[in-house]
């Protein structure tokens, strides 16, 4: 029987033990049986690790002897000094998505590699030829040479993740073999992870480290969501911030190799954009800093025809919120080239939807390509007029023009010059440059001074040669 409390306090007293529990208090729980107490990840990875494999890449590089070409030496020893070439190896991971051996791995692991080997967690190794690449996404999609099934890991959508899932990462750092670990998706949408085009990377605190690279980001449904990729670190190792592709991103790259295509196809805007800071934002009457802000239109482009204009933000595409250019890049990416497209803009306190149809980048003007040769500052410069599609491979804005630099000849006068590719020659000894074939003839002359004027990095840079 419950007796009232005859004073003040003893019915504060009273009170008190009658309030429920915290929330908190309530939430947490001990495991309750011994079943809980042994769940674990290992029947998720036995069903998925025989797809994770390891990719070897060796390259033959060449060592400069220092006697070579000495005539002194060469004729003490009686013989010729050759330089001398020794083989690379370089480790990386990688992931099976279909049954016929595609693997889906990062550039950087095979780069400059002459043989590419495929090695399975059972043991065994398989030749395998590179089927499509792309240096600036940072994927490659192999082909194992073999002729038999094997296992593959699916791949989710990477839409679908949210901060706070549980992930597993597969691969093999440091070269210790097969390792896994564990963590959650600490963030989503980064960008400047990279200084390539992608801008929108799936952030994890599972342990990732070099040897990793090319490996699987995977959830609790056995499902590929990311390829691991990069890491912040001081030391070389693991400090629980890893980066891993969007498998949507992976999606729309596998298709391109599946398809037979060569190069991987950029969509094609037509407009230039930039972040949206917290001042533009107060400027533009946005509550929030979130956003492409449209910079420029090129007239006729796609943006043009949907009626997209300078000044107004981009805020979603297809429903889904863009958080900077980088991510609306990724978007109108994995939207893929060809579909109409439903952009969310906002001007102020207006908000309306448009409707753009991405395709790939025209080559409106032919590129022309010339390789500069002679006396001249230049020699050693393959040359090519700029269109939207060349200015996408040399990661260029779209609405440039002119003569841009496409690759400069290992120790020609260009490159000890300091020319790099993607400069554009604006100008040559004060005659402005509007084609490789004006260039063509510039050179031509021997003037013994030259002035010549670039664009880097969107700054103008006067330099003098004699």
């Amino acid at each position: 029987m419950l007796h009232l409390p005859k004073t003040l306090s003893s019915m504060l007293i009273a009170l008190a033990f009658l309030q429920p529990l915290p929330v908190m208090a309530q939430e947490k729980t001990l495991p309750q049986s011994q079943q809980q107490m042994q769940l674990s990840f290992a029947p998720l990875v036995k069903q998925t690790a025989g797809a994770v494999v390891n990719v070897y890449a060796e390259r033959v590089v060449q060592r400069l002897n220092p006697f070579a070409g000495d005539p002194f030496f060469e004729r003490f020893f009686n013989q010729r000094m050759p330089n001398r070439s020794e083989k690379q190896s370089s480790l990386g991971s990688g992931v099976i998505v279909s049954q016929n051996g595609l693997v889906v791995t990062n550039t950087h692991v095979i780069e400059g590699a002459d043989d590419i080997k495929i090695a399975l967690p059972d043991g065994r190794e398989f030749p395998c030829e590179v089927l499509l690449k792309d240096e600036s996404i940072d994927l490659a999609v192999l082909k194992i040479k073999a002729n038999e099934q094997f296992p593959v890991l699916g791949i989710g959508n990477s839409d679908a993740v949210e901060v706070g899932d549980l992930v597993l990462a597969i691969g093999n750092p440091f070269g210790v073999g097969q390792t896994v670990t564990s963590g959650i998706v600490s963030a989503l949408a980064r960008n400047q992870v990279t200084d390539g085009d992608v801008g929108f990377f799936i952030q994890t605190d599972a342990s990732i480290n070099p040897g990793n690279s090319g490996g699987a980001l995977m959830n609790m449904k056995g499902e590929l969501i990311g390829i691991n990729t990069a890491i912040f670190s001081r030391g070389g190792g693991s400090n629980g911030i890893g980066f891993a592709i969007p498998a949507n991103l992976v999606k729309v790259f596998l298709q391109a190799a599946e398809a037979g295509k060569k190069s991987f196809e950029r969509p094609y805007v037509g407009a230039t954009f930039q972040p949206v800071t917290s001042e533009v934002a107060e400027a533009l009457g946005l509550k929030t800093a979130r956003g492409a802000l449209v910079v420029s239109v090129t007239e006729g482009g796609p943006a043009d025809k949907a009626g997209l204009k300078a000044g107004e933000v981009v805020t979603g595409v297809n429903g889904i919120s863009v958080e900077h250019p980088d991510a609306l890049w990724y978007r109108l990416t994995t939207a893929g080239l060809g579909n109409a497209t439903k952009l969310t803009v906002q001007q102020g306190g207006a908000q309306r939807e448009l409707s753009m149809v991405i395709g790939a980048a025209p080559e409106s003007v032919p590129r022309d390509v010339r390789l500069i040769e002679g006396r001249n500052p230049f020699a050693g410069l393959r040359v090519a007029n700029l269109s939207p599609r060349l200015a996408t491979e040399v990661r260029l804005p779209t609405d440039k023009t002119g003569v841009v630099v496409t690759e400069v000849v290992k120790n020609s006068p260009g490159a000890r010059l300091g020319f790099q590719v993607g400069d554009i020659i604006v100008s040559v000894n004060g005659d402005p440059v509007p084609s490789t074939k004006a260039m063509a003839a510039l050179v031509e002359d021997n003037p013994g001074f030259w002035r010549v004027e670039i664009e880097r990095g969107g700054q103008r840079i006067r330099q003098f040669f004699r």
